[in-house]
This record gives C-alpha cells, structure tokens and sequence, in this order.
C-alpha cells in the first residue's frame, strides 16, 4: 500500500469526477477506497455546482473487485468501515446522476458499480466477469443491482459461468449503454454530462427519481403517483422557465452560455 489516496476528486464543468486510484491493484475495493469513495459521492450530493458525478479507474482496470486482503466493512482502529452495500445505495439514491466510465477490466464486486449507475459508458474490448463462481462464491450483493439490468437469461449464466464478456457485449445485454474505443471514452462521457446540463436541474433529479421508483410499482399504482408527480413539475418554477423559454425560442437559465 503506497501513501497516494485511493481515490481522487475533482469537478469539471459541473461534473464531479472520482476516479479509483490504486492502479497497483487493480483499483480492488479496500477499506479505505470504499471510505474515500463514499465520502466522495455524499459531497458531490451535497455541492450546488455539482450536477452530475463520474466514477472511473486510473490504470489498466476499472476495478478488479473486492480487495481480499482488506475488505469493505471490516473494523479498522476500533471502528467500522463503510460496507460496500452503502455506496451502492448511495449512487442508486443520490440526487444527481451517476455516470459509470469503464476503463478497464470490470470484476465481481467492481460489476456492482456498473449495476448501481444510472448511465454506463465503457470501452468496446475491456473485460466484464461475474468472476466470484470461480473462488467458491457468489455475487450475492452485487445482484440486487445487477440482475435487473441483466435480467435472469443473462445474469444465469454469467453468475453460473464466471464467464469473460466484453464491453460490446455488455450494451448488447443492457447492462451498459455506449461502447466506445479507449481514446474516445473521455469523449464519450462529456458528451452525455452536456445532455444532462441542457436539462433542467429538478427535472434530472425528479426524472431519476421516477424511474427507480415506477419500475417498481403495479400498472395502476404507477398511474395513481405519475399524474401529480406531473403536475408538480409542471407548476413548478423551472418548469414554466423551461416552457417560456421554449416558446421565446431561447435557452433556459439553467444552460450556461
């Protein structure tokens, strides 16, 4: 373990971006990365300037995984540690949305990061692997994010097999969105962090919101909560700034010139 952080942190554009930093073991998910991505993600919730946050690896790998030698949760200096399933929960939850850049290899519990996201972009040839079969395990956690992305045709046999899949592969299943060459992912990213700036703050965080909430819910008490959650957004101030502007063919004040 060197002296460098785990993980870094830096806001571009609005975008707050974290990327998992310990290159020398495949970015695999210790004690002290999952702390300092944790901590990460709450003050990007928490910053007015944030309007939407990245995660991505340095290196050759996005993550490679639970670090077996130091795992999330454990207690650490008589105190315990963020346990990974807080993080899941903290990207599924957050109010801005989660952009996952995947770099490099994906693994086990690095798989869940994807599942978690809310926008994956990855490169076309990395490898993707549901890889804890292979040790006598199973990635118990990781599927309640995953397996509805997946569905069960996919997710069977990838959790039975522990076989590799690319990042083409990996859009062709649903389980991420764009693939993209190595030199283009950065590109890639940019590119849906303005479509989500040309949207307006509360519609983002709102439209986030409702798809995790009415995929949840029976046909009728989907209609019952969709019509005033409607009209909530209509009546509100960003809403009749978003339609005066469309009608005075002019931005919106939420698009920096």
């Amino acid at each position: 373990m060197t002296g460098q952080e785990a993980t870094l942190y830096e806001i571009n554009e609005g975008a707050a971006w974290i990327r998992l930093n310990r290159p020398e073991n495949r970015n695999a998910l210790s004690a002290t990365l999952v702390n300092e991505l944790y901590g990460h993600l709450q003050h990007a919730n928490e910053d007015d300037e944030v309007r939407c946050i990245v995660i991505t690896g340095n290196g050759t790998a996005f993550c490679a995984g639970a670090d077996l030698k130091n795992p999330p949760g454990q207690v650490v200096a008589g105190e315990k540690t963020v346990a990974f399933v807080d993080v899941l929960n903290t990207i599924m939850d957050s109010s801005k949305p989660v952009i996952v850049a995947v770099n490099g290899a994906a693994f086990a519990g690095g798989l869940g990061l994807v599942g978690a996201a809310d926008i994956v972009v990855t490169v076309d040839d990395v490898q993707f692997s549901f890889s804890e079969v292979r040790i006598g395990v199973i990635p118990a956690v990781i599927s309640v994010v995953c397996l509805p992305k997946l569905g069960t045709h996919h997710g069977m046999k990838l959790f039975l097999t522990g076989e590799r899949f690319n990042g083409t592969q990996a859009v062709d299943m649903g389980f991420a969105h764009r693939a993209v060459t190595a030199d283009q992912l950065e590109a890639a990213v940019q590119e849906e962090i303005d479509s989500i700036n040309l949207s307006g703050p509360l519609a983002v965080q709102e439209a986030k919101k409702l798809v995790r909430r009415i995929s949840q819910l029976s046909r009728e008490e989907g209609f019952a909560e969709a019509g005033p959650w409607s009209q909530r957004l209509f009546q509100s101030e960003e809403g009749a700034e978003g339609m005066a502007a469309f009608r005075e063919k002019r931005k919106p004040n939420w698009v920096k010139e």
